[in-house]
């Protein structure tokens, strides 16, 4: 456990009644409260810098009533540095390690932020020590030649032990009572699935209940006081190994939501730098308005086809609360409203409601469209065989060719004689597919059925009122009519409130505008 240190004491007069921060006291919240009654979480951007960082500490002490759990993740865009330097580590002789430029930036960044927000020598040293043992670390990838997925969990994860304790030491140095928390050292328990490990609920949960307190006795402090937790996002430590295992994309997300759920924490909110969820991407539209509530359903349909919100995995937590309230009563909340919540805000307007999202259902009566959004740079196949007449298992033959090139698809859509997808371009989250890949899937098909690939697409998502979908679909192309598009592929989702449009990518942008037009204004 980390703790607050001398120097803390010796910049304020009395901890406890807070000191001037850019001319306003920052006073430690929710001194009265027993327990926690919210988790914050902030990206990556929030935290790029010391100035930075001083306004998320004002956004934490801003809430008076609340009693909070802060989440953080690496400082800027230091995980994708620690992934280049591993990288380069690699290729190069472990004496030119130490120069590696993304390693460098690393060091710079962390170091010119302790000095800025003047971090107590103690914080300083942990912070010190922990770059010393990533360069280390690189120098064993680059003697050993290889980066392991597991080495590779414990290279990224510098990123968030730095940014935590850098930040649990600037509250101390300005009177908040703060202790630093390392995910995996709480308990959060995962597969030793390295690089995306899975949440193992019941062991995480009963760990999260033992080992996050309330108070605690801190250096500079007379007394047991009311604490702010500071952890760590995106980390856990597998079962089996112990060793430090990352929850893939969305892991910090993840890790906030999950928080809330083994606490009962009733509301759980992710700072962003947008109002809430909005109706469109307002780069694409500027009159795009912020969504008072959806549910995890519409959550996840816009987060999947490329909406701004949050990753599907970490509105997992949303779900298992459903689950677990219908075990203990007994009773289908599938139709009804569970008090566990995700609100994402704006930490630029802190005084923006923001957007809901909610397990269960909500009222949908006066709600035709919740929000549309555009995937761009789709790869569009059409699969046409008179074989799949009356056949069985040819399907399965043709999703088995995605399977065996481990390509993701995103839309499907069927007749008797064809099948049509579009083809995740980040596959599986990872990187582009090339031209030599998609060569490789057109030819995999040979003897199978005929392909042929439309490149340039864009899919246009549109979550609706399921029982509405008559009215959305006249509505909508009427509008792609008005504007000679033609829609080249139709799908509905799973859960009936998402309709999947096809259109050339070069006119995404105008349809987009004038459905927004049709259905919000």
């Amino acid at each position: 456990m980390a703790m607050a240190h001398a120097s803390a004491s010796s910049e304020a007069t009395k901890h406890d009644e807070g000191v001037v921060e850019g001319g306003h006291p920052l006073l430690c919240p929710g001194k009265a409260q027993e327990r926690f009654t919210k988790v914050y979480k902030f990206g990556g951007s929030s935290v790029a810098s010391a100035e930075r960082m001083k306004q998320v500490a004002k956004i934490v002490c801003l809430f008076e009533e609340e009693a909070p759990i802060v989440v953080l993740s690496a400082m800027g865009k230091t995980t994708n540095n620690l992934i280049i330097a591993g990288e380069l580590a690699v290729e190069s002789k472990s004496s030119e390690v130490k120069d590696l430029q993304p390693l460098r930036e690393i060091k710079e960044l962390h170091e010119r932020t302790l000095d800025e927000l003047q971090i107590d020598e103690e914080t300083r040293q942990e912070v010190m020590d922990l770059l010393e043992e990533l360069g280390q670390l690189l120098i064993g990838v680059s003697l050993l030649k290889d980066l392991t997925p597991r080495s590779l969990d414990s290279l990224v994860s510098f990123g968030e032990r730095l940014s935590t304790r850098i930040f649990a030491g600037y509250l101390r140095s300005v009177g908040v009572p703060s202790v630093q928390h390392d995910a995996f050292e709480l308990g959060i328990t995962t597969t030793d699935q390295f690089t995306n490990g899975d949440l193992l609920y019941k062991e995480s949960i009963d760990n999260i209940r033992k080992n996050l307190k309330r108070t605690a006795k801190l250096e500079g402090w007379d007394n047991l006081v009311p604490i702010i937790p500071i952890v760590t996002g995106f980390l856990g430590q597998g079962s089996k190994t112990g060793a430090i295992t990352t929850l893939g994309r969305g892991g910090s997300d993840l890790t906030a939501t999950f928080i809330g759920l083994a606490l009962d924490i009733d509301e759980v909110v992710v700072w962003k730098d947008v109002d809430g969820v909005m109706t469109t991407d307002p780069r694409v539209v500027p009159s795009a308005l912020p969504i008072p509530m959806l549910t995890v359903d519409e959550a996840a349909e816009l987060a999947y086809f490329g909406a701004t919100v949050l990753h599907p995995q970490s509105m997992q937590p949303l779900l298992e609360k459903q689950r677990m309230k219908e075990i203990e009563t007994g009773q289908d909340f599938d139709k009804e409203y569970i008090d566990f919540k995700v609100r994402v805000r704006n930490s630029y307007n802190t005084e923006a409601p923001g957007s809901i999202i909610c397990a269960g259902a909500r009222d949908m009566s006066d709600t035709l469209l919740t929000s549309m959004v555009l995937k761009s740079g789709v790869n569009m196949l059409d699969i046409v065989s008179t074989r799949m007449l009356g056949q069985y298992g040819f399907l399965a033959k043709v999703f088995g060719v995605f399977e065996d090139l481990q390509i993701s698809v995103d839309v499907v859509a069927t007749s008797e004689v064809s099948v049509s997808v579009t083809l995740d371009i980040s596959k599986i989250w990872a990187r582009d597919l090339d031209e030599d890949e998609l060569s490789k899937l057109e030819n995999s098909f040979d003897g199978l059925a005929t392909v042929k690939l439309r490149t340039n697409r864009t899919i246009i998502s549109m979550i609706h009122n399921s029982d509405q979908s008559s009215e959305v679909l006249a509505r909508t192309f009427r509008v792609l009519g008005n504007l000679g598009v033609n829609a080249e592929m139709i799908s509905k989702g799973a859960f009936k409130n998402n309709l999947a449009i096809i259109v050339e990518e070069s006119v995404g942008d105008r349809c987009l505008q004038e459905l927004h037009k049709e259905f919000f204004s």
